[in-house]
């Protein structure tokens, strides 16, 4: 076999196999991060209360050894490069639930989308518990605690 058949042969050759392979990019992001992200914005909010589970702070730094956020679930598809969030708060007496449902759907979508990039599919909102008094600017936490409808109830009817 000379040369000149043996360069032939490579003239046949498929060039497709031979090239290299684009390079794929990928993005994780931890839940940690979407539940990061809610918290901020919920905390802006005037008329809810997180769940109780550790400070504000203490979510933000990542100081709990929990995986979860108590009350903040989030599902990723990454074939469609969506998120959904489901958000449980606590809601002050007086506060208009609709109202309020579409002003923390609108800020957790529009924040989660301009920092990640993803699209937010669903923005669910549970509202656990009704808070009967709001913290005033004066009160610290330990203060004054928050007391929900139904301890009211509980304490109405023990003392009757």
């Amino acid at each position: 076999m000379s040369i000149d058949e043996g360069l032939d042969n490579f003239e046949d050759l498929d060039t497709k196999e031979m090239d290299i392979p684009e390079t794929i990019y990928i993005r994780d992001i931890e839940t940690r991060v979407f539940q990061s992200i809610t918290i901020k914005c919920v905390s802006n909010i005037d008329g809810i209360a997180l769940l109780e589970e550790g400070t504000l702070m203490d979510n933000l730094l990542g100081r709990e050894g929990l995986e979860r956020v108590k009350g903040i679930y989030v599902e990723q598809d990454p074939k469609n490069r969506s998120v959904g969030i489901k958000v449980e708060l606590n809601v002050y007496y007086g506060i208009s639930l609709p109202e309020k449902s579409e002003e923390i759907q609108e800020t957790i979508a529009s924040e989660v989308t301009k920092l990640t990039g993803l699209h937010v599919s669903s923005v669910h909102v549970v509202f656990k518990n009704l808070l009967l008094e709001r913290p005033s600017k004066d009160d610290t936490p330990k203060q004054k605690e928050e007391t929900t409808l139904d301890e009211e109830m509980e304490d109405f009817i023990t003392s009757t």
